[in-house]
């Protein structure tokens, strides 16, 4: 088995959960998937997995959110390697859906899955604001519904979105409209 640590530089596991976690081929394999793209010129996964870790332990983060925040950063990404290329990537066929399928099997706890699982689709609707506005909103809606952490979702996406390779304002315009909605506290 490969040295975790060459995988996702500098990683320690950090409990039972991440230790079970880093056994498993299928994730060790997606760790290891990937090369230098547009949002990710990092490359591999384990990579940019590696710079949320750091970017959680420079945010001091403690206690159950650091662990739950962390787990998260692991598996998020990791199941890119496994979208059928040639199908749309929606629903079971989408990486997000795949990682939360492969968490499933660990942990039965909603707020890890959900945000697995919806991470990426702020970015999505966002995308989709300017031309459908009310449209978005509505599918916006719908993510935050299943949702049972809003702070928890929203500190993965910004720590997600921390990357300069990525556009700041997604980001800025979950926050506005989550604390439109009254799902965050001031």
């Amino acid at each position: 088995m490969p040295d975790i640590g060459e995988i996702v530089p500098g990683f320690a596991p950090e409990g039972d959960l991440e230790s079970t976690l880093i056994r498993q081929p299928d994730l060790i394999k997606g760790l290891q998937w990937g090369r230098p793209r547009k949002a990710h010129p990092e490359g591999a996964v384990g990579n940019h997995v590696g710079d949320l870790l750091l970017e959680i332990d420079r945010s001091g983060e403690t206690g159950e959110r650091r662990a739950l925040l962390r787990v998260v950063a692991l598996v998020h990404d990791s199941f890119k390697y496994a979208v059928v290329p040639w199908l749309p990537r929606t629903g079971e066929n989408h990486h997000a859906m795949r990682a939360r399928r492969f968490m499933e099997r660990f942990t039965g706890d909603e707020r890890i899955l959900a945000t697995i699982e919806l991470h990426d689709r702020p970015y999505a609707v966002w995308r989709r604001t300017r031309r459908r506005p009310r449209a978005a909103g509505r599918r916006l809606d719908a993510v935050l519904a299943r949702i049972p952490d809003h702070a928890l979702f929203l500190r993965f996406v910004e720590i997600d979105a921390a990357s300069e390779a990525k556009n700041p304002e997604p980001i800025r315009s979950l926050r506005e409209q989550m604390r439109e909605r009254r799902l965050l506290s001031a």
